[in-house]
C-alpha cells in the first residue's frame, strides 16, 4: 500500500506542475481585437506583452505594412497564410509607452494611422 501511495503522490505532484507555467494558458493574455475599418484616429490600449489583431480585411490581409514611430515599443506582425491557415496582420506590445503606427496596403491603397498605447499587465489586465 504505501508504494500505491508513494505513486498516487507522484502522479500528482507531476500533474499539478503540468498546468502552471509560461505554456500553462493562465499567464497568456488574450489579444485586443481592432477592426482595420474602425481604428484610423483612435487610441488601442494594450497590456505589455500582450497582442493587437488586426481584423476586418479577409481579402487583401497580407498586403499590409507597417510603419512605427516608436518600434521599442510595439512590433508589426505581418498577415499571412501558411497553406493551413490565415492569421491576420497584428501588433506584439514589448514595452510600456505609446506609439503612433500607420498601416498601408500596398494593394488597395488604404491607409490608416493610430496611437498604440502599451500599459503595464497590473492596470488591469
Amino acid at each position: 500500500m504505501s508504494l500505491a501511495g508513494a505513486l498516487a503522490a507522484g502522479s500528482l505532484g507531476l500533474s499539478g506542475c503540468s498546468s502552471g507555467g509560461p505554456a500553462g494558458g493562465s499567464s497568456a493574455l488574450p489579444p485586443v481585437i481592432v477592426e482595420l475599418d474602425e481604428v484610423d484616429g483612435t487610441t488601442v490600449e494594450v497590456p505589455e506583452g500582450g497582442a493587437v489583431d488586426l481584423t476586418g480585411d479577409d481579402e487583401t490581409y497580407a498586403e499590409w505594412t507597417a510603419e512605427i514611430a516608436d518600434p521599442d515599443i510595439v512590433e508589426f506582425e505581418p498577415g499571412r497564410d501558411d497553406g493551413s491557415a490565415q492569421f491576420n496582420p497584428g501588433l506584439t506590445a514589448k514595452s510600456v509607452g505609446e506609439t503612433e503606427v500607420t498601416l498601408e496596403n500596398g494593394e488597395t491603397g488604404d491607409a490608416v494611422t493610430f496611437t498604440v498605447e502599451v500599459v503595464p499587465k497590473s492596470a488591469g489586465y
